[in-house]
C-alpha cells in the first residue's frame, strides 16, 4: 500500500484511511469557493457596499487558490491554518450584515463565504476530532445569529446540518484513528511473533539439537567429556526456556548421567542439515527423494510436483522433522512412508509410520516442557505457507501427519 507522506506500515495505514477524506475536503473548497461566486456576481449590484463585498470575495478567492495544498493531508493542515480559515469563514459571515442590504439579509440572500464555511468547520473536524468540530459549528451558528439578528428557521436548519454533519465526522475519524493504532500494534505483534517463531524453528533444528547430542556423547563418555556434557545439557533446558517464551520450564539437570536431563536430551535426534532449494520452481519431488531408505518408502507421481524454491525447502524441512520424530518415538523397528499428493491447487505430503502412536495429551504436555518439535518444526513451517499441518495418532496403529500447502501463495510468503 503506498501512501504520500507516512512512513512505516502504521504510517501507511492512517494516510489510507485519512487521505481520502482530506482529498474530498480540499476539492470540497474549490467547488464552493465556485459556488459562493455564482451567487454573488448577479447579486453584486444589490449589495449595500458592492466594492466591499468585492474585496472580500477577492480575498476569500486567493485565500483559497493560495491554500489548496494546504488541506491535502493532516500534516500540511496545522491548527494555525484551521484558525486562520475559520476567522476567514467567520469574518465573511459578519461582514455580510454590514456589506449587504437588511431587506436581502431577512429576504434569507446567502451570507458571502456561503457553503463555503462548512469546509473551514469540516477542516476541523478531520484533523481534530468531534470536539474541534462542535467548537467551530458552534462559532459559525454565533456568526450567523449576529448577521441575521436570530436564528430563522432556514438559517437554524442549514447551522444544525453543518453542526451534526461535522460532529458525525469527527466522531468517525477518531474511532478510526483508534482502529488504526490497534491494527498497526497488532501487525506488529504479529510480525514479531512470526520472526520469534523463525528463530525458534532454527535454534531447534540446530542448536537445541547439536546441544543434546553433545549431552548425550558426553555422558556416554564420562570423565571430563561427561562434566561438558552435562553443562551442555544445561544450557539446552535454558535455551528451550527461552525459546518457549516463558512456559513452564523443565526440570534441572540432576547430574552428568542420569536425571531428567539426560532424558530430555536422549530425546533429541542427531541434527539435520538444512534442506536447500534452487532459486524459482522446482521439483518437490527432488527434495524429498533423500529421505527414502531401508525403512522410509517414498512414493511420488512420475511428473513434477513444482512448488516455489522457499515453499518447496519449508515443506521438505517439515518432512524431514516428522522423520525425525518417527525414529525418536516409533523404535528401531518402524517403517514409514511418504506419500506426495499433486492436486491442482494444492499440494499434500502425508508421513505415516507404523509404530506405537502418540498417547493422548502427549503433545501438548511436549508443548508445555518447551519441547517445540511438533509445534513449531512442522505446523509453524505450514502455518507461515499459509498451508496445514494435521497430525493423526491411534495409540498401536501408528502416526500420520498430512502437510498441505497451497500451489499460489500470498505475496508476502513468496
Amino acid at each position: 500500500m503506498t501512501d504520500g507522506g507516512g512512513t512505516g506500515r502504521s504510517g501507511r495505514i492512517r494516510m489510507s484511511v485519512e487521505l481520502p477524506l482530506w482529498r474530498a475536503l480540499t476539492g470540497y473548497r474549490i467547488v464552493t469557493l465556485c459556488y459562493a461566486l455564482v451567487l454573488f456576481v448577479p447579486d453584486y449590484h444589490d449589495y449595500a457596499h458592492p466594492l466591499g463585498a468585492a474585496l472580500y470575495m477577492g480575498v476569500l478567492t486567493l485565500w483559497t487558490l493560495c491554500t489548496w495544498n494546504r488541506v491535502s493531508s493532516a500534516e500540511r493542515c496545522t491548527g494555525r491554518f484551521l484558525v486562520a480559515d475559520l476567522v476567514v469563514a467567520l469574518g465573511g459571515i459578519l461582514l455580510t450584515g454590514v456589506l449587504d442590504t437588511r431587506f436581502r439579509i431577512e429576504d434569507g440572500a446567502a451570507t458571502l463565504p456561503s457553503v463555503w464555511t462548512a469546509g473551514a468547520v469540516l477542516g476541523c473536524a478531520i484533523k481534530g476530532g468531534w470536539r474541534w468540530a462542535a467548537g467551530a459549528a458552534t462559532l459559525v451558528a454565533l456568526a450567523n445569529a449576529v448577521e441575521r439578528e436570530g436564528l430563522p428557521r432556514d438559517t437554524l436548519h442549514d447551522v444544525l446540518l453543518v453542526w451534526v454533519a461535522s460532529i458525525a465526522i469527527g466522531y468517525v475519524v477518531e474511532v478510526a484513528r483508534v482502529s488504526e493504532r490497534t491494527l498497526a500494534q497488532a501487525l506488529r505483534i504479529e510480525a514479531a511473533n512470526r520472526e520469534r517463531e523463525r528463530l525458534a524453528r532454527d535454534i531447534h533444528d540446530s542448536v537445541l539439537q547439536v546441544l543434546a547430542m553433545v549431552q548425550r556423547r558426553g555422558a556416554a563418555l564420562g570423565g571430563e567429556a561427561a562434566e561438558l556434557g552435562r553443562m551442555a545439557g544445561e544450557q539446552e533446558i535454558a535455551l528451550r526456556t527461552l525459546v518457549a517464551g516463558g512456559l513452564v520450564p523443565p526440570r534441572r539437570s540432576q547430574g552428568p548421567s542420569g536425571g531428567p536431563a539426560a532424558d530430555a536430551a536422549a530425546a533429541e535426534p542427531l541434527p539435520t542439515p538444512a534442506v536447500r532449494a534452487p532459486e524459482g520452481p522446482c521439483d518437490l519431488r527432488a527434495l524429498l527423494a533423500p529421505y527414502a531408505g531401508p525403512a522410509v518408502t517414498f512414493s511420488a507421481p512420475g511428473t513434477p510436483v513444482l512448488l516455489e524454491s522457499a515453499a518447496a525447502a519449508e515443506l521438505a524441512a517439515a518432512v524431514g522433522a516428522a522423520l525425525d520424530n518417527v525414529e525418536r518415538h516409533a523404535g528401531e523397528d518402524a517403517r514409514a512412508w511418504i506419500l506426495v499428493e499433486d492436486e491442482p491447487d494444492q499440494v499434500i505430503v502425508s508421513v505415516r509410520d507404523d509404530g506405537p502412536g502418540i498417547p493422548e495429551g502427549r503433545l501438548d504436555d511436549a508443548e508445555r516442557e518447551g519441547r517445540m518439535g511438533v509445534a513449531l518444526s512442522i505446523r509453524g513451517r505450514l502455518r507461515d505457507l499459509g498451508g496445514t499441518a494435521e497430525l493423526v495418532s491411534v495409540p498401536g496403529q501408528g502416526t500420520e501427519v498430512e502437510l498441505t500447502v497451497p500451489r499460489v501463495l500470498r505475496k508476502s510468503e513468496v
